[in-house]
């Protein structure tokens, strides 16, 4: 049976790309497909590594039934680029910052998440240095790019 692995990564993982992995996990559930899609997340920074989300994102998330309580942060690792079938920028800075890393023959692996949202512009808003409504607006974001993801892998995943 086919899977295919995803990451999502923000520069600390504390904020955006935990945010986007617990809306991705919670569609992916709903879709009744845990056993096939993998999902994950990373920073490009190491500041964070080992700490829970921020607990701005954490109430923002539990106020709309995610858990991101249980996620810790990571750095970006080498082996990734060789586990992941995606991995997932939230923005311009991250992304370019991933393909410094990524070597030259897998770069299609590394895109924006906010490809897969429907006109929903090119990055997820970093909401670190605001308040909660930053939050909001990357729940936002996420939910509506993780659907169009979800839609894609879900015909990925109908081919074999």
């Amino acid at each position: 049976m086919k899977t295919v692995s995803i990451c999502f990564v923000c520069l600390g993982n504390i904020c955006r790309s935990p945010t986007a992995e617990a809306v991705m996990r919670a569609q992916v559930e709903a879709a009744g497909l845990t056993e096939r899609i993998f999902i994950d997340s990373a920073g490009t920074g190491d500041w964070h590594v080992g700490k829970a989300p921020d607990e701005r994102a954490q109430h923002a998330g539990r106020a709309r039934g995610y858990d991101l309580a249980p996620l810790r942060a990571r750095q970006v690792a080498p082996t990734d680029f060789e586990q992941f079938d995606l991995l997932l920028a939230m923005d311009d800075a991250n992304i370019d910052h991933l393909r410094r890393l990524c070597p030259p023959r897998l770069h299609t692996r590394v895109r924006l998440l906010m490809d897969f949202a429907p006109g929903g512009g090119r990055e997820v808003v970093d909401p670190y240095f605001g308040d909660g409504e930053g939050f909001e607006a990357v729940l936002d974001q996420c939910e509506a790019a993780c659907e169009g993801l979800l839609a894609h892998l879900q015909a990925l995943l109908a081919k074999e």
